[in-house]
């Protein structure tokens, strides 16, 4: 039998996401993105079905590369108007025991030493539910809105990689495990003998104590997102699971492959790193059902949105061209992965300005599986078992209903094939994930190095 499946709900607190306009659909409820109600009924139905997390997806600026001016996604609703994921969160633990989740943090614009607390304070809220998704941003409007210039691609890994080592410095060296007493006879909180300052002098300068005691997990579960070269050396040094969108079986293996080879470059297992691909999934009773609901939803996705949205990921402004011009290969300060796919691992198909506007399945952008319940199952089980990874994470649609349908017609088919969970596993999600652990960073990972003795 084949490895249990792991899924995340993708989603972001705005009104769509990858796909724009589709929030105008009468069922979705995108617009309602700003009411807590929506996000704890989303938790609610995501524990009910066994998902395993609900992934968070977070931009720090807006994409205004396409046309030069940002009016396309304004209009779409897509990564547009974007609230703060991790205000969600605690809202969502509430109301749940098992469901974990994954939030963006953005390493080149979030000040170390304050998201430290943040995490560890919402990793205290959840019990030790939560994954911090380590991205270092592709877009030139947030360099800007900062007030900064910005950072080469490949640069922004090498400060991300000074600024993990001083977050871990503070997660895993600053508090002893037994520092905070709580002894109201004595009446001491925390034995000062069991806390340390922490020093860092690199990109980021720091001298200190962490705020927070430790946490269920100390260090969050790391996730990684990028999967170009210098990503993937990132991830296998740092994450626990990455995050990838490529658009066929063959992308896939290679990328999971790529992840596995770092991770042992980096001293760790090739199996230490769970990979999940980003995938739209529409199934409906039957197959037919299944592709009129992509027809109609197709209707409502937004093709000025779509062209908006990726001309910021590619860093090319798609409104200077042809509909029927195809994508050529260039350098970029975004993202590079999707540059590339688009134009070298294109299986020889041609990627024309029209097909990015579409609501289509293309390279460079994340698969589409549509059909029935058992069609979309065997489906994902053929892309676990032929490229190596571990999950999915679902993009979202039109919800409420995509993932409704999603728990209610495929998680059954998986179980049925005894390639899904029947029930929770205990514990944080690091023990979750990796069942054989105890909940911290394991030894042979980068981070547990920072440990010192008391």
């Amino acid at each position: 039998m084949g490895k249990q499946i792991l899924i995340n709900a993708f989603y972001m607190a705005s009104p769509a996401q990858a796909w724009t306009g589709l929030w105008a659909h009468p069922r979705a409820q995108g617009e309602r993105y700003n009411d807590l109600a929506t996000w704890i009924e989303l938790a609610r139905t995501a524990e009910q079905g066994l998902i395993d997390g609900i992934f968070l997806a977070d931009t720090l600026g807006v994409t205004d590369v396409y046309q030069g001016k940002p009016d396309a996604i304004m209009r779409s609703g897509g990564m547009f108007p974007s609230n703060d994921p991790m205000m969600l969160i605690p809202a969502m633990a509430t109301v749940t025991e098992h469901l974990c989740f994954g939030v963006t943090a953005n390493t080149t614009y979030e000040p170390p030493y304050l998201l430290a607390r943040r995490l560890s304070t919402l990793d205290h809220l959840t019990k030790g539910r939560l994954s911090w998704n380590v991205v270092t941003g592709i877009l030139a409007s947030t360099a800007r809105a900062m007030g900064v210039e910005p950072v080469p691609h490949d640069q922004r890994y090498d400060r991300a990689d000074d600024y993990m080592d001083l977050v871990y410095k503070l997660w895993e060296q600053s508090w002893a495990d037994d520092a905070a007493v709580r002894d109201k006879a004595a009446r001491v909180f925390t034995d000062p003998a069991r806390v340390r300052k922490i020093r860092h002098d690199g990109h980021y300068r720091s001298e200190g104590y962490h705020l927070c005691e430790p946490s269920p997990q100390r260090t969050p579960l790391i996730y990684a997102a990028g999967s170009s070269g210098r990503g993937s050396v990132f991830a296998g040094k740092h994450a626990e699971a990455a995050f990838t969108a490529a658009n066929d079986k063959a992308a896939a293996k290679r990328i999971v492959a790529a992840y596995r080879k770092a991770a042992e470059q980096a001293g760790r297992g090739p199996d230490d790193v769970k990979v999940f691909n980003a995938t739209t999934v529409i199934v409906a009773p039957t197959e037919a059902e299944a592709r009129d609901r992509k027809r109609v939803y197709a209707e409502y996705s937004s093709e000025e949105g779509n062209l908006a949205m990726m001309s910021s990921f590619l860093g090319i402004d798609l409104s200077r061209y042809d509909p029927d011009d195809p994508i050529e290969y260039v350098e970029s300060n975004a993202m590079q992965t999707a540059v590339e796919a688009m134009t070298k691992y294109n299986g020889g198909r041609k990627v024309r300005v029209r097909d990015i506007a579409a609501f289509e399945d293309l390279p460079g952008r994340e698969p589409f599986i549509v059909g029935s319940p058992a069609q979309v199952a065997e489906t994902m089980i053929d892309w676990v078992d032929e490229t190596g990874l571990d999950g999915f994470n679902l993009v979202r649609t039109v919800e409420p209903e995509g993932m409704k349908s999603f728990i209610d017609l495929v998680v059954p088919e998986l179980q049925t094939r005894g390639r899904y969970k029947t029930e929770y596993a205990p514990g944080t999600m690091r023990e979750k994930m990796f069942p054989e652990g105890n909940g911290r960073l394991p030894a042979n990972h980068y981070g547990a190095g920072f440990r010192r003795p008391f």
